[in-house]
């Protein structure tokens, strides 16, 4: 699902719990994917787009351990 609205009301509906990363992870694939971008699920880190930009997604005390020494690398983080 790459709505992070309907994720959160199918997860209410089933009776699940809202996960803040999982939707951390939904909102940012969707935004890359509504502008064009070509997003795969890596070995490490979250997502790499266009084949060469690694992303780790995750709240304010996530570190770079995911994807250090990984060229191109970025940690995306909310709550700041």
């Amino acid at each position: 699902m790459e709505n992070t609205n309907l994720f959160r009301a199918v997860a209410g509906a089933i009776g699940g719990k809202d996960q803040a990363g999982t939707v951390r992870k939904t909102f940012f694939a969707h935004q890359l994917k509504s502008a064009g971008m070509n997003i795969r699920i890596p070995s490490r880190g979250d997502f790499l787009v266009e084949g060469k930009y690694l992303f780790e997604i995750s709240g304010r005390t996530k570190g770079k351990s995911q994807v250090k020494d990984a060229d191109n690398a970025f940690v995306v983080r909310d709550d700041v």
